[in-house]
């Protein structure tokens, strides 16, 4: 990489560039922002002869996805052969200063600033305010537009007072001889682009992974554009209720296809052709992961899944097996999920250890079982001591696709309950329905870890929680249902709970919590095959920490 290169360059010749197509603005870059009162400080301290701070330009050849409308204008391509230089530093000044010579009107939601409406006034003093945003209250012909002042001719300019005319000329050389200060980075590779930009603005948001490859796999003769791709994805996801599935999730999914490893790093250094030719490929996979989540493993929405990351392993199974798994991989594929979410597998360095699962997923399409370095304990016990409820928790999540999976009816009518993305974004959500009611237990003195337990909770519809359980005792309130509901002995196994066996007829929350546990125990012990690792008396984790981007 060549070092970088202090350089200066005429503010209109800067302009110039622009106007050409050879400077632009890389689409990591945040959107124009500044004021017009403070681009016209800015011009004030050019006008002034005082240094405006210097812009760092990064010329290459790659073609990214840059905002090639800057401040409204409708700028061209860069000429074919030619370089470009994106804008890694200035991006405000520079879009100010250009606003301002051309006289652009900006849109800003509600408003447009029309930054013609800019003026140099010609009986400032020095040690005043120069160039100003407002002619109100100056003397008729005392002031000029900037962007007058830089492209009109002799002809215009002679017609203001004689008084004023070596101030137009004094201004007008001031702003046509100012030398712009720039640093040149000169054909350095786009992650070395990326740090330099990230480290110049260290107080604003670090640079996605995302927001990076979308600036290096846009193509425009391909018709790819990555931010563009993910939205349509995420439209069609949103049909099907997994439209939370985030933009790290979906390059760590490509990078698993590409190069069996999912870190930064590695999604980094992904070939760009490689990466567009693949994308087909990679969404057919990743839908069909999510179909399978939702029809084999009847996990209805994407906030349920225990970490949304387990798209990664299980889209990366179906490139390479396009058809759905039967027999041992079927089996194998579901104790794979469930020691994920069971073991809070990926709370933690999520990155290594999604590269680590590759692995798992190709021991299981070579019909291999694969070996597990954690355990996993499926005992009612287990489920007693750590089912406290949490949505948090990829553990709980686990139980919610447990209960979820037996397709929850209406205590009501035997209606099955919808289960939406937008109600699981809390705990609280009144679909979160505590059998025995809180304000119950609390009279009975139970602990709140006791009585905000999975092992208590069911999925209910908002109407039934809200108008007709409220805070009854459940000998109560499930009488009433079974006046309405002749079958709802049968309803109620479908919330992984007997009637006749649970205590409910008798208000006993001991029996049920350790009936309902047992219950769920026998869900989960159905779903793993176990391992010489599960009884070794090691430590079972799981923790209140969801994934990371």
């Amino acid at each position: 990489m060549n070092l970088p290169e202090p350089q200066s360059l005429g503010y209109p010749s800067m302009m110039d560039d622009i106007q050409r197509g050879t400077v632009k603005i890389p689409q990591f870059q945040r959107d124009f922002v500044w004021t017009k009162e403070k681009s016209a400080l800015l011009l004030d301290s050019m006008i002034k002869g005082f240094p405006i701070g210097t812009f760092v330009f990064w010329k290459t050849k790659e073609s990214l996805r840059s905002i090639r409308n800057l401040g409204g204008a409708d700028l061209p391509l860069t000429p074919d052969g030619d370089f470009t230089q994106y804008v890694l530093d200035g991006q405000q000044r520079l879009t100010s200063l250009y606003a301002a010579s051309r006289g652009l009107k900006i849109q800003r939601d509600e408003r447009i600033d029309d930054f013609a409406e800019i003026f140099v006034d010609l009986e400032a003093a020095e040690d005043d305010p120069i160039v100003i945003i407002s002619k109100d209250a100056r003397n008729q012909g005392s002031v000029v537009r900037v962007t007058d002042l830089l492209t009109k001719g002799l002809g215009f300019l002679s017609t203001f007072p004689k008084e004023h005319h070596e101030k137009l000329d004094l201004y007008k050389d001031r702003l046509q001889t100012y030398q712009c200060s720039i640093v040149l980075v000169r054909e350095a590779p786009l992650e070395i682009a990326t740090e330099i930009f990230t480290r110049i603005n260290v107080t604003g948001q670090p640079l996605s992974v995302f927001e990076i490859m979308v600036a290096k796999t846009f193509d425009s003769s391909r018709d790819f554009d990555l931010s563009d791709k993910y939205g349509e994805l995420i439209d069609k996801l949103q049909d099907v209720s997994y439209e939370t599935i985030l933009p790290a999730t979906i390059l760590q999914s490509v990078s698993a296809m590409l190069a069996k490893a999912c870190s930064k790093k590695d999604i980094l250094k992904l070939n760009k052709e490689e990466f567009i030719d693949v994308w087909p490929d990679a969404v057919n996979a990743i839908f069909s992961a999510v179909d399978y989540f939702r029809g084999y493993y009847r996990i209805p929405v994407s906030r349920m899944l225990p970490y949304g990351a387990l798209l990664v392993p299980f889209s990366y199974f179906f490139y390479k097996h396009s058809e759905r798994p039967v027999d041992d991989k079927a089996k194998r594929l579901r104790d794979f999920f469930w020691r994920v979410s069971l073991g809070s597998r990926y709370s933690h360095s999520l990155e290594s250890r999604l590269s680590q699962d590759i692995q798992k997923i190709d021991d299981i399409l070579a019909g291999k079982l694969p070996k597990y370095e954690d355990p996993i304990d499926t005992s009612a016990e287990f489920v007693w001591q750590n089912g406290w409820f949490a949505t948090s928790r990829s553990y709980i999540k686990a139980i919610l696709c447990v209960l979820a999976y037996k397709e929850p009816k209406s205590f009501v009518d035997d209606s099955l309950v919808k289960i939406s993305n937008d109600w699981l974004k809390r705990a609280n959500s009144k679909n979160f329905h505590h059998f025995f009611p809180k304000a119950f237990l609390k009279k009975k003195e139970w602990e709140e870890g006791d009585i905000n337990h999975i092992a208590n909770i069911t999925i209910v519809d908002d109407f039934l929680n809200k108008r007709l359980i409220r805070d009854k005792n459940p000998k109560k309130y499930m009488s009433e249902f079974k006046r309405k509901n002749p079958n709802l002995e049968e309803t109620m196994k479908s919330h992984l709970i007997r009637m006749d066996k649970y205590g409910v007829w008798d208000d006993d929350y001991d029996t049920f919590m350790w009936e309902r546990c047992k219950a769920i125990a026998r869900q989960l012990q159905s779903r793993i095959i176990r391992q010489d690792i599960d009884s070794a008396k090691q430590a079972v984790q799981t923790d209140d920490f969801d994934e990371t981007e």
